[in-house]
């Protein structure tokens, strides 16, 4: 089959099932299978594709057809300046979270030798990110989810950073281990009313545990704000994500208001 008429066929199937990016995911999946970068689809509109290919490319349009997001499909999602592996037991990395990298740089510009903690790491993208732009800092990174842990491991050699962080499978009311110039966190924030609102492609595949921030959305939050205030060093920051509508009550739990 013709590169156009698959991708016009998968295009087509996942607009029906009101995937908005219909045309671009099609064109990003055909890509990845084919290993050929999406220009080449442009310019090779009439070039065939294989049979195995063509089913391969099939079966992932129907499974994005049902709302699997495409990182989970593909198994990886730039973030940074890199390239992460996910997989469905991590949270997708987001565009919203590099502004954490951005203000931790700022906030570091003229550190040196930092201790990092990264408090719930997921992929370990968030942490991973700050020791590829700071040579010289040290990180370690908990989470509760053995396979988190697991898959953060996994990029973390990725990287070439796993002689500068040490990752651990633990709970944050379980974990005292050292003291930190520098604590970041994105939580789950999501408050349990809510996430029957969120996108098909976030509450049907990402996992609830990364999500669900109890009852009012904080109950992660705080646990964060009171380890950070006995784990960070004497001046140590806590850089933390937040849903658009916390800011009054986090500001309440580290007495800024």
């Amino acid at each position: 089959m013709e590169i156009l008429s698959l991708i016009n066929e998968g295009s087509k199937l996942l607009k029906k099932s009101k995937i908005s990016s219909h045309l671009l995911d099609s064109e990003i999946l055909l890509s990845t299978i084919i290993k050929k970068k999406r220009e080449y689809l442009i310019l090779n509109p009439k070039k065939e594709i294989s049979d195995e290919e063509s089913s391969i490319f099939k079966d992932l349009i129907y499974k994005r057809s049902l709302g699997k997001p495409i990182a989970y499909l593909l198994g990886k999602k730039d973030f940074w300046k890199d390239e992460f592996l996910v997989s469905e037991n991590v949270l997708i990395p987001r565009p919203d979270t590099e502004i954490l990298i951005e203000t931790i740089l700022k906030l570091c510009n003229q550190k040196k030798g930092l201790r990092i903690l990264d408090i719930g790491l997921g992929s370990g993208c968030i942490i991973l990110s700050i020791l590829k732009e700071k040579k010289d800092f040290l990180g370690v990174g908990i989470d509760i989810s053995k396979k988190c842990v697991e898959l953060s491991r996994k990029n973390t050699i990725k990287m070439g950073l796993e002689n500068r962080i040490k990752i651990f499978k633990s709970d944050i009311d379980n974990f005292n281990s050292g003291k930190y110039d520098l604590i970041v966190s994105n939580p789950p924030y999501i408050n349990q009313f809510d996430l029957k609102n969120l996108d098909r492609d976030v509450v049907d595949f990402e996992p609830v545990l990364a999500l669900d921030g109890g009852l009012d959305g904080l109950l992660k939050i705080k646990k964060v704000i009171e380890k950070s205030s006995k784990l960070l060093k004497k001046n140590g920051k806590l850089v933390i994500e937040i849903a658009y509508d916390q800011k009054v009550m986090v500001c309440k739990m580290l007495n800024l208001s």
